[in-house]
């Protein structure tokens, strides 16, 4: 493409939002779009195998290896945070696991005052980007996203996960992102022959051969450029020089629940006190920028096995020979799949009126229960994991500039577990995984607990065991959080920052409240519907 300083669309962010806009966008032939991304490429075998992300866990080329501040009520902890600094964004390094969320999630948007965000309103959303393949490789939707069933291939403990759901009279859910989506299941992820499918894959490389889309990787946004309150541009640092390109139309911030705050506070959105601490003109002074973040908290348990699970496919050279040259020439084997395999959406509060946890069950151990690990290291013995996160926090953060330098990490303060409710969730979904290992399935498949014994806690014990232990499983939102009015919120239901014009935050950043489940699915939804609005909007 031409070198041009203007363009109708600047992208900052090649995530999993990034990648589905500037597909979007330069599908309508006549408007030009930039897309910037603070990484680089994504071609990278680690990326592309699917348990690769092993790999990618730490790796500061695709990372960006953030680290939370203490939160006291996780005992003074910090905690590492893992967030994707590559095209693809979170999406080339996540656990591929694809869950829409509970519909009531979208409700609860909607009730907060945003329309058209309804369960229904974004459920055509979901199938319209969804290429659905079934176990049997028979193919449901058209949309560019392959969502794989892939129970035939899954490890075979998966047998004393179902077996325990008998017991217990618990439901089974035969798709997770179907129309009864409670219960405990099987995940589906996004793999297409055998290699991650990510939103790079699906959405952006497909239109990179447009000549009115240019994608610039290394291209770290500094700040946005305002005319009055409109913004205008934006100005990036790429190969040791600063840039400025311009846009006609609109500035869109991709960055994500961390970055697009930081790049709103850095640009004179925010905070007032804090922007005039740090010597920076606010724009518009908007306390809500960097505030509400939730994420979900889970906790892991680890056992050693009666039988053999993925440990030993994994642990040895010479098995991780065996499996890598399987992978390679047929596509196959644990390489080829998530090590997030079996779970569940349940009800752990017995008055609950929706489900409130969600479940894992892996066939894997590694770290030996190491809630801060920045590698992943399979144990050597037969093992595998039982885990729960309450599913709706009330706990509220912050995520503010440490430094008006644009290359300094920002301040990210979860605070976790601060709530009375939050710690009764704890406790209800300690209770349920508690019954669930207690089952003669699990009796049959446990050798040992590996310390601490769940199956020993009382309610103290739970509730001090998660303080001591819990980790985030990577879902930040709400921190440029969609709502109807500036005082609690920094976009409207258009996705529109609040008091500026010619500028969106589209991602995870904007959600009023995390969903159920997973993030990066209801974030490709988010963006194909911002992509509605936005070319609706251009034609107005």
């Amino acid at each position: 493409m031409p070198e041009v300083t203007e363009y109708d669309y600047i992208i900052v962010g090649a995530g999993s939002a990034g990648c589905v806009l500037a597909n979007r966008l330069s599908a309508a032939g006549s408007m030009r779009v930039l897309l910037l991304e603070a990484g680089g490429s994504d071609a990278r075998f680690w990326i592309k195998t699917p348990i690769g992300y092993g790999r990618t866990f730490a790796d500061a080329r695709v990372n960006w290896k953030y680290q939370a501040a203490a939160s006291p009520g996780l005992d003074g902890r910090t905690m590492y945070w893992p967030r994707g600094r590559v095209v693809g964004g979170s999406s080339s390094i996540n656990a591929l696991v694809y869950c829409r969320g509970m519909p009531g999630d979208f409700e609860d948007w909607r009730a907060l005052g945003n329309p058209g965000w309804g369960w229904e309103d974004v459920r055509p959303v979901f199938e319209r980007i969804e290429r659905r393949v079934a176990p049997d490789g028979s193919v449901r939707g058209e949309g560019p996203l392959d969502v794989k069933d892939v129970r035939p291939f899954l490890h075979a403990v998966s047998r004393h996960w179902f077996a325990a759901a008998e017991e217990l009279g618990l439901p089974v859910s035969e798709d997770f992102n179907g129309p009864r989506p409670e219960g405990v299941g099987c995940y589906q992820v996004t793999i297409r022959h055998g290699r991650r499918w990510s939103a790079a894959d699906a959405f952006l490389r497909p239109a990179l051969g447009r000549p009115n889309l240019r994608l610039e990787t290394g291209a770290w946004a500094r700040r946005i450029v305002f005319e009055g309150r409109r913004a205008v541009g934006v100005e990036y640092h790429r190969d040791g020089a600063f840039v400025t390109a311009r846009a006609a139309r609109e500035v869109i911030v991709c960055g994500g629940a961390v970055n697009s705050p930081q790049l709103l506070q850095l640009s004179g959105i925010g905070p007032g006190e804090l922007l005039q601490r740090f010597g920076l003109p606010v724009v518009l002074d908007n306390p809500s920028v960097g505030g509400h973040l939730q994420d979900h908290l889970a906790v892991s348990y680890s056992f050693k096995a009666t039988e053999a699970t993925l440990n030993e496919q994994l642990r040895t050279p010479l098995a991780q020979l065996a499996a890598g040259l399987r992978y390679l020439f047929l596509r196959r084997g644990p390489l080829a799949l998530s090590v997030n395999q079996f779970g569940g959406f349940l009800r752990a509060d017995p008055q609950g009126a929706r489900p409130d946890v969600q479940l894992y069950f892996n066939p894997i151990t590694y770290g030996a229960g190491d809630s801060n690990r920045k590698r992943i290291e399979v144990d050597p013995f037969p093992g595998y994991i039982l885990c729960f996160q309450p599913t709706r926090p009330t706990s509220r953060g912050r995520i503010d500039l440490a430094s008006a330098d644009f290359r300094e990490p920002p301040t990210i303060a979860p605070n976790y577990l601060a709530t009375e409710k939050d710690v009764r969730d704890v406790v209800f979904g300690g209770r349920l995984i508690q019954r669930i290992a207690a089952t003669r399935a699990f009796r049959g498949l446990t050798a040992e607990a590996l310390a601490p014994d769940l199956r020993v806690l009382d309610d103290a014990g739970l509730v001090a065991d998660f303080r001591a232990r819990a980790a985030t499983v990577y879902h930040p939102v709400s921190t440029c959080r969609m709502g109807p009015n500036a005082e609690d919120s920094v976009v409207d239901a258009r996705l529109r920052v609040h008091g500026i014009g010619g500028l969106r935050v589209v991602d995870a950043s904007v959600f009023p409240t995390v969903t159920s489940a997973n993030t990066n699915a209801p974030t490709l939804m988010l963006a194909a519907k911002a992509a509605d609005l936005i070319l609706d909007d251009s034609q107005r």
